[in-house]
């Protein structure tokens, strides 16, 4: 039986339902980069699964930033306007509290584009957005609650996946998977790539503090002596990122919970009457980050963009972006030829080729802010300013470098894909 671009057979055995599918495309994953990537392909014409381990996109460990050049493709698939309809806050200037001194880091007001800010959105709400406008196109299927946890290899080719729902087993084949099930991808793993680590000195505490209606907007970061905290506005509670040495939650701990409170008060002041709502380390979540990059980013029948090709550090929000114009260029390149059958190993190529210098940059941009930056800081005098934040505060003309490099990224993609309509 077939229906919406999808072939079903169902084989039952003693131990369970397993269920055979096709279809042109399978996406693994339903984050930025996966999602936007369904949607472009579905918009092309090309009948695309998109798999989804969770039941919904609604996780704390998302980041909440809407690029410029995000912003910039929205309005060129006309959905700007709706899309700016959903609440989230606009940051047309990036600052810092960096030992004490609010530093202007990154002016978005001068960039080549139609939204000339960062909006602040939870994630949850970008993707819940887009895959409403996905699945207006018939050849587009989201499947949630479904966790890939295999390849189908023939002959050296990947042919499909295997993956678990809480009803049966799936087999669903496909022309091309593309794996943007994040950096812990079971779609790399399984695929035998190889993986670059880069060095990272500083590992991530995930908590949530109540928000009061006087507390000041979300548009800091708060730098002291190789720690930062990042305040993401979720409505009701503030979603905080407490960056710490790699390696030094153990200390934390040790320290205890009343000093990690007062490390918590001595950021952002206006938080000390709520700060004991974190009165059980089981209420502060460790998050290890990883600078990586594969070495190949894919075989035949198989794409690895997004996090699963690239895993980035929070710094600056550039991962989500870099994701999503890996998704723009995906769809640029094969959307055509996969619409009509399978794409070559060497079209998949073309993706890396396209993608692979812009991340090598950010990446490396990202190791060196880490290193000499961040956790410099705390070699430095009590209130000192790294150099290139004294530049960046001293003159302002600077500030759109770092600007036009957070807000649209060394290589912004504008879609070329087709479009068959919904």
């Amino acid at each position: 039986m077939c229906i919406s671009g999808y072939c079903f057979s169902s084989v039952l055995s003693v131990a369970s339902v397993v269920e055979k599918l096709e279809t042109r495309c399978v996406v693994v994953g339903g984050g930025p980069a996966g999602m936007m990537a369904g949607y472009l392909l579905a918009r092309a014409g090309v009948d695309v699964a998109v798999l989804e381990t969770h039941a919904d996109f609604n996780r704390d460990f998302r980041g909440d930033t809407i690029h410029p050049s995000t912003l910039e493709l929205m309005h060129e698939l006309g959905l700007l306007d709706e899309f700016l309809k959903q609440p989230h806050q606009e940051v047309r200037e990036l600052r810092g509290v960096i030992n004490g001194q609010v530093v202007p880091i990154a002016d978005f007001t001068k960039l080549p584009t139609r939204c000339k800010f960062i909006a602040f959105m939870p994630q949850w709400d970008f993707l819940n957005f887009l895959s409403s406008h996905a699945k207006r196109f018939p050849s587009f299927q989201l499947h949630v609650q479904t966790e890939v946890v295999d390849l189908l290899i023939e002959n050296e080719r990947v042919k499909g996946v295997r993956a678990k729902t809480p009803r049966a087993e799936i087999e669903m084949r496909a022309d091309l998977v593309i794996g943007a099930d994040g950096r812990h991808s079971t779609v790399h793993t399984r695929g035998g790539f190889e993986r670059r680590e880069f060095g990272v000195p500083i590992d991530v505490l995930w908590m949530r503090i109540s928000k009061k209606k006087d507390d000041p907007e979300q548009s800091f970061g708060f730098f002291q002596h190789g720690k930062l905290l990042v305040l993401l506005d979720r409505g009701d509670y503030w979603q905080c990122g407490f960056v710490i040495p790699k390696g030094g939650f153990s200390e934390i701990k040790a320290n205890g919970l009343a000093q990690f409170q007062n490390d918590i008060v001595s950021f952002a002041g206006f938080l000390r009457d709520r700060v004991d709502e974190l009165d059980d380390w089981s209420k502060i979540k460790l998050l290890t980050v990883q600078i990586n990059r594969l070495r190949d980013w894919c075989r035949e029948g198989l794409l690895c963009i997004g996090d699963s090709a690239h895993a980035m550090s929070p710094a600056g929000g550039v991962g989500i972006n870099l994701a999503i114009q890996d998704a723009v260029a995906t769809a640029n390149l094969l959307a055509e030829k996969l619409r009509n059958g399978p794409v070559s190993v060497a079209d998949l190529r073309q993706v890396q080729l396209r993608r692979e210098w812009p991340t090598q940059l950010i990446q490396g941009m990202q190791v060196f802010i880490h290193r000499h930056v961040v956790t410099g800081q705390a070699s430095g005098r009590r209130n000192s300013l790294p150099f290139v934040l004294r530049m960046l505060k001293w003159f302002p003309i600077l500030r759109q470098i770092p600007a036009r490099f957070i807000g649209l990224g060394p290589r912004p993609e504008h879609f070329r894909s087709p479009s068959v309509g919904p």
